[in-house]
């Protein structure tokens, strides 16, 4: 079995910086791209930030300048430095994993999410 878990994510206000991490654990054979993904009730899930497994980096517009996103390949970990946070940045984010596990089966791993709300 393969997981995906978030944590970092809660209140701050309009301004200021959270730090969200991922980890992928499991029958793990190989990771290749990682994201991070946020959705609003009632709108659609939508692209935040990707990394590939060589470290190339792709944003939404809407955090471009403001996100940095990275990875630890050798734990399995990848993080969302959220910068000058603004209200509209609320959302549920949702780490995201294009991964081979041991039986070679290639597929994609959603987290269960982290609440990030912030406050004007």
């Amino acid at each position: 079995q393969v997981q995906l878990v978030e944590s970092g994510g809660g209140l701050v206000q309009a301004g200021g910086s959270l730090r969200l991490s991922c980890a992928a654990s499991g029958t793990i054979r190989s990771i290749n791209d990682m994201g991070w993904y946020r959705q609003i009730p009632g709108k659609q899930r939508e692209l935040v930030a990707r990394i590939s497994s060589s470290g190339r980096t792709n944003y939404a517009d809407s955090v471009k300048g403001r996100f940095t996103i990275s990875r630890d390949n050798a734990k399995k970990l990848v993080y969302l430095q959220m910068n000058s946070l603004k209200p509209e940045d609320t959302a549920v984010y949702y780490c995201n994993a294009d991964l081979t596990d041991l039986r070679w089966t290639a597929k994609n791993y959603w987290g269960q999410g982290t609440q990030v709300t912030v406050s004007s």
